[in-house]
């Protein structure tokens, strides 16, 4: 083959080739055009432009008072899209720029008017449709910032983008700050009421079209969302904010002067099981306090001397002992251990005052010798009274209760675990489960588990409300209650609680309570630390509240009555002296003449002023300028009083200067006698009369 042929066969199979990649190229793009077109145009779609979700104003919560605890406001970031339809026009922009970094310099104070014209120029230069202006604007600020220059030209032609992100403020700050709880996107159940009423707080999202430009950013494509969001509904809890401001006030203080290192005060309504207050304090640094962690419902530990209630209250219900029992006190022993009374032996004395002087060894000695045989005897009581569950709470968090039992616990020991438990000992409850103890007792048995929330509201319209859910409909005999309820008085009139928590001025029922906190890992023999309580309810003739305060390792003296007793007394005599209810239980009478005050019939525009300045709403039952007036049981009827040309009119009731103006209308002369208001007229109304006809009305 020449060369020429060579070259030839070498061009023709080049160009063989590159119609063959050619059509393939063909091939392809009409398969992408065709074929594939609807996938493709909805990936690009998607690519360009999205909705995402638009979070919606969360609910209120409220105290029970109506007060507001926790509220969502709108806060803004503010965006700017520089060529805008109303500022495409680089002549329009530069007239005004200079006059909206002035506005916005003196709005932000951030900048200065010249930094931010600078910065806009630079924004429209670098081509920006969504250049950041400020970030966190308030909604007054936004409405005073869509006047500025450039802005004013329309809502969407002037550039300005308002992105909305709801604030979550609390306007009470701390009070109840733990209890109202917070929404975390790193926490998965939230805390608080924040936290287990998140479905009906956050309302349901809405949806908003957002498009892709330039460096990957999204931007809103319309100003409002596409699906509007709906709010969140209201939460109505049960606290009430002055008693809260109590407890969280006189919690703080006493923390504070005995460098404790954490404490809890609850606030409960005896009849309702309402929380009016929860407050919880841990020790941050020296002499500081916050609340970072809800002791009251989740703070499981031993809780002493209080529990000495439910070993009494057992021994009085099974009749193994009375009041006035002679026990011992001082020290009791037990294989392996001796249990002692804290201030000494005080002799042998009645069951009733070991308890009131809160002895160990009386109590210890008591149940170990009563139920030692059979233990469960014991224990059942306790399982019937449901100390060893959980209360179902409106809130997350808490605790399980640890009590133990003979038949199932294999911590049992057959000569310890018994009477330790009979003061306290080797069992873990929170504040608030004694709390719900102490307040079945002054709820005359019946033991209820405590509410947080006592309505749901969207719209104003309630959509749910709570009431307490009745755990025990009586915990013990009504005998058995009247001699608890005496020997708790017994503790402040007589007992551990007489030198700080008694009132003279009204009853307070209650008891001490002072543990031995062990450590985790070196048990109750290393770093003895306290934990000093006091429970109770009052007034203790009437209950209407109960309380409990709990303070952990008090520093100096930690006893019950030293250090929790002055936190009851302070937050007590408050709310005492603030509910009007507790302390004057007198009838109200209502002196002197409580029917309507008499009234004289006349003008009725003149009447109806009258009763509305007293605050009376009478009966209008004419549209006559004047009315007669009868006095009823039920209100003030007012009758009609026509005036007919040519008729006597009905003067009866009236003032004398109302008679004489309709007598004189009727053309009548007059004679007058007496003063007051008209009893008696000459002629009778409804007589026919004529001009110059006299008349006599008598007044008094």
């Amino acid at each position: 083959m020449n060369i020429r042929a060579n070259i030839l066969l070498r061009v023709y199979l080049a160009f063989g080739l590159i119609v063959l990649f050619a059509f393939a190229v063909f091939l392809r793009l009409g398969q992408v055009q065709y074929v594939q077109g609807k996938k493709w145009k909805a990936m690009a779609d998607s690519l360009s432009t999205r909705y995402v979700n638009v979070e919606a104003t969360r609910g209120n919560i409220y105290s029970n008072d109506g007060s507001l605890l926790a509220t969502s406001i709108p806060e803004y970031e503010l965006r700017m899209d520089m060529f805008a339809g109303g500022i495409a026009d680089d002549k329009v922009f530069n007239e005004k720029v200079d006059s909206l970094g002035y506005k916005l310099a003196q709005l932000f104070q951030d900048k200065t008017a010249k930094e931010y014209a600078r910065y806009l120029r630079k924004g429209r230069q670098d081509s920006s449709r969504y250049l950041l202006i400020h970030r966190k604007v308030g909604y007054a600020d936004l409405k005073t910032i869509r006047t500025f220059p450039l802005y004013n030209i329309g809502k969407f032609s002037g550039g300005l983008i308002a992105v909305q992100q709801n604030k979550r403020i609390l306007p009470f700050q701390a009070l109840a700050a733990r209890t109202i709880g917070y929404k975390n996107e790193n926490v998965k159940n939230g805390v608080g009421l924040e936290g287990a009423y998140k479905e009906y707080i956050n309302g349901e999202t809405g949806k908003r079209l957002m498009q892709r430009i330039a460096g990957g950013v999204y931007i809103p494509v319309n100003e409002e969302a596409e699906v509007a969001p709906k709010d969140g509904a209201d939460i109505i809890s049960t606290i009430d904010i002055n008693m809260q401001d109590l407890a969280q006030s006189a919690l703080e203080k006493q923390l504070i002067k005995s460098q404790a290192d954490h404490g809890a005060v609850i606030v409960m309504e005896v009849a309702t099981g309402e929380i009016r207050a929860v407050a919880n304090f841990s020790k941050v640094e020296e002499g500081v306090y916050k609340e970072k962690f809800n002791y009251a419902i989740a703070g499981n530990q031993d809780p002493g001397s209080t529990f000495k209630l439910a070993s009494y209250m057992a021994l009085l219900e099974d009749e193994l002992v009375d009041t006035n029992t002679m026990v011992g006190t001082g020290t009791y022993k037990i294989p392996g251990h001796t249990i002692k009374d804290s201030h000494g032996s005080i002799g042998v004395v009645t069951v009733k005052k070991a308890f009131e002087q809160s002895s160990n060894a009386a109590i210890a000695y008591l149940i170990n010798s009563k139920y030692g045989a059979n233990p469960k005897k014991f224990t059942d009581h306790l399982y019937d009274w449901h100390l060893n569950e959980k209360m179902g709470l409106q809130i997350p968090g808490e605790a399980m209760p640890a009590v133990k039992n003979p038949k199932t616990n294999k911590s049992w020991n057959k000569n310890m675990t018994l009477p330790q438990m009979a003061y306290g000992y080797e069992m873990q409850l929170t504040p608030l489960k004694m709390l719900s103890l102490y307040n079945a007792v002054a709820n005359n048995g019946k033991m209820v588990a405590p509410i947080f929330v006592k309505e749901i509201r969207r719209l104003g319209n309630p959509i749910e409300q709570f009431k307490a859910r009745v755990i025990n409909d009586k915990i013990c005999s009504d005998i058995t209650l009247s001699k608890i309820k005496k020997m708790l008085e017994g503790v402040v009139l007589e007992g551990s609680g007489k030198q700080i928590v008694y009132n003279p001025l009204y009853p307070i029922a209650g008891k001490t309570g002072t543990a031995q906190v062990a450590d985790a890992n070196k048990g109750y023999k290393a770093n003895k630390q306290y934990q000093a309580s006091f429970v109770g309810y009052f007034p203790a003739n009437k209950p209407k509240y109960s309380m409990i305060v709990v303070i952990n390792d008090p520093k100096g003296a930690y006893y019950g009555a030293l250090v929790s007793g002055p936190v009851f007394r302070e937050i007590a005599d408050r709310i005492y002296a603030s509910d009007m209810q507790m302390y004057n239980d007198m009838p109200t009478r209502l002196v002197g003449n409580t029917g309507n005050p008499p009234t004289k019939a006349g003008q009725s525009k003149a009447t109806q002023k009258v009763y509305k300045a007293f605050g009376f709403k009478p009966l209008f039952a004419s549209k006559s300028e004047y009315y007669n007036i009868i006095d009823t049981s039920a209100g003030t009827v007012f009758q009609e009083n026509n005036e007919r040309k040519g008729v006597m009119p009905n003067v009866a009731g009236m003032g004398l200067k109302d008679a004489l103006y309709l007598l004189g209308n009727a053309g009548l002369k007059t004679k007058v006698s007496g003063s007051g208001k008209v009893v008696s007229q000459s002629i009778i109304a409804g007589t026919k009369v004529g001009k110059g006809l006299g008349v006599q009305i008598e007044l008094n």
